[in-house]
C-alpha cells in the first residue's frame, strides 16, 4: 500500500496494488473517487480536499498506525 499527497492540488491517493490496465473510476462523492480493477478489487482511493479529510482532530496531522505492532507515525499536512 502506498499513500501519496500532492499539496499543489490538495489530493491524496491511497494505492493498494500495482497499476493495472482497465481501471474504472467510480465517483463516490465530491471528495472521493474509487478506482476498481477489472476483477472487482479496489486499486486505489483518491481523496479530493485531502487535508480536510485526513486531519486528526483538526490538528493538521496524519497519523499512520501499524495495528499489528502499535507503532504510530505522525506526518504534518500542509
Amino acid at each position: 500500500m502506498k499513500l501519496t499527497y500532492d499539496p499543489r492540488y490538495n489530493i491524496a491517493y491511497i494505492r493498494f496494488g500495482k497499476k493495472r490496465q482497465g481501471v474504472e473510476t467510480i465517483h463516490i462523492s465530491d471528495e472521493m473517487n474509487v478506482d476498481m480493477a477489472p476483477d472487482g478489487t479496489i486499486y486505489g482511493i483518491e481523496l479530493l480536499n485531502a487535508n480536510e479529510q485526513l486531519r486528526r482532530e483538526n490538528m493538521g496531522n496524519l497519523t499512520l498506525v501499524n495495528e499489528a505492532t502499535g507503532k504510530k507515525v505522525e506526518m504534518a499536512l500542509v
